[in-house]
């Protein structure tokens, strides 16, 4: 046992062959086969160091988990942060192993971006095709291109934020994505198309139907062809439509839910484990393991997956007025300072993982219980960012010059702020 913050928990770290996978897969030339013989991906990021942070970091790093999973309400979570100049500590903590599959949410949205940029490239569609040319069943997107879709600027609305309810009611229905996308286009006015971009879960939900169409291809071959084989993720996939747990072994996925008096039950979350990932299909459905999301976030950070004369950046829009403006958007990604990456939630799982494209430290981190607003997420991998960033050279190595532009004590308050269950007495 491991006492953090004042919250005993057990630290699982996992056989010593998943310990191997993460180091493997976070070196300076990363090359695995891809999906076809003559393809190989190389993910450029410097040499990361064998062995864990120095004691004191360890420790900051344990106790942000432990406080961000008291303020979701979550017994379990697995996070992988690696420094490469300092040290790296991949875990599960609580009830969790470090090889458990989970659902990374809102990750799924890069990754159908990477499928699209592979099939420009392949001159089988363009950026600026109508989205009516590959998905005619939906009617009034004049104007909307397959460009928009991937970077958020297709002023399209969200589909979850009409349908939640029913997906808890029904955690095991199987979704048709046109269902999908006709509820997240209700009241479309065509004007706003390309003008900034939008939180748009139905405009991924689009565009994953639009390439299956344009290549008579299912989105899981299409992601698997272009994504996870070349990059080796061979834990990463999209499920079938028929309603499972994210995988096995599985991090149990909880929803704490408000009970009579109308507070959140945190003692007693509902178990949704099992549901059918057809409700975020390409935007959201796609299952993994916390070796694979940091292996994926290197290569998104550095852009290994991006054919020649593609930049995923090449017009990055504002998130929001309210957030801070080194927070930007663009091809399904964010930018936060000098890392890129994504965050999100679904129902069981909060999720985040980040990059930065020069240092390479790399963090990921899931939390199983999605009461709580996704930008928790964010939160603790900006915190943990913030501490792994700080760490001491170890012997041999030179720390990095380059810092972010937030503390870990900030994002520990943006926290504290956002809890939905009791906090631990300080």
């Amino acid at each position: 046992m491991s006492t953090i913050t004042g919250v005993s928990m057990p630290i699982r770290s996992g056989l010593r062959r998943a310990a191997a996978a993460v180091a493997g897969a976070l070196v300076v030339a990363l090359v695995l086969a891809g999906c076809s013989a003559d393809r190989e991906v190389e993910i450029d990021v410097p040499a990361q160091v064998e062995g864990g942070f120095p004691a004191e970091t360890q420790a900051e790093l344990e106790a942000a988990v432990a406080f961000a999973m008291a303020a979701t309400g979550s017994t379990g979570a697995i996070v992988g942060v690696w420094s490469p100049w300092s040290g790296s500590w991949v875990a599960g903590v609580g009830n969790a192993d470090v090889d458990d599959a989970f659902r990374v949410a809102d990750l799924t949205r890069p990754m159908i971006c990477d499928v699209l940029y592979s099939m420009v490239d392949e001159g089988v569609v363009s950026f600026d095709d109508d989205v009516r040319d590959y998905v005619p069943s939906v009617a009034g997107l004049e104007g909307v291109t397959l460009g928009m879709l991937c970077d958020g600027t297709s002023g399209l609305g969200s589909y979850v934020s009409v349908l939640q309810q029913d997906q808890l009611a029904l955690l095991t229905r199987t979704w048709n994505p046109n269902e999908l996308a006709a509820y997240g286009t209700v009241g479309y006015d065509p004007s706003t198309a390309g003008a900034a971009w939008r939180d748009s879960d139905t405009g991924y939900v689009l565009l994953g139907t639009a390439l299956q169409n344009a290549k008579n291809s299912s989105a899981a071959v299409l992601l698997e062809d272009d994504v996870f084989a070349p990059l080796g993720l061979s834990a990463t996939s999209l499920p079938g439509r028929v309603a499972a747990p994210a995988g096995d072994p599985v991090l149990r996925g909880l929803l704490s839910l408000p009970g009579e008096d109308g507070a959140l039950n945190c003692a007693e979350p509902r178990d949704v484990t099992e549901l059918s990932a057809s409700f975020g299909f390409t935007d959201s459905g796609v299952v993994s393991t916390i070796a694979d999301v940091g292996r994926y976030t290197q290569a998104l950070a550095t852009g290994a997956l991006l054919p020649e004369g593609i930049d995923r950046f090449d017009d990055p829009q504002v998130v929001a007025a309210e957030l801070p403006s080194w927070l930007t958007t663009d091809g399904g990604a964010f930018q936060a300072g000098s890392l890129i990456g994504q965050f999100g939630s679904v129902p069981g799982y909060i999720t985040a993982a980040f990059a930065d494209p020069v240092t390479g430290m790399t963090v990921a981190v899931v939390l199983n219980n999605s009461a709580a607003t996704d930008l928790v997420g964010a939160y603790l991998a900006w915190e943990l960012a913030s501490i792994a960033s700080k760490a001491p050279a170890a012997s041999g190595q030179t720390a990095p010059d380059a810092g972010l532009p937030w503390t870990a004590e900030q994002y520990h308050d943006a926290i504290a702020a956002a809890a939905v269950c009791p906090l631990p007495a300080s």
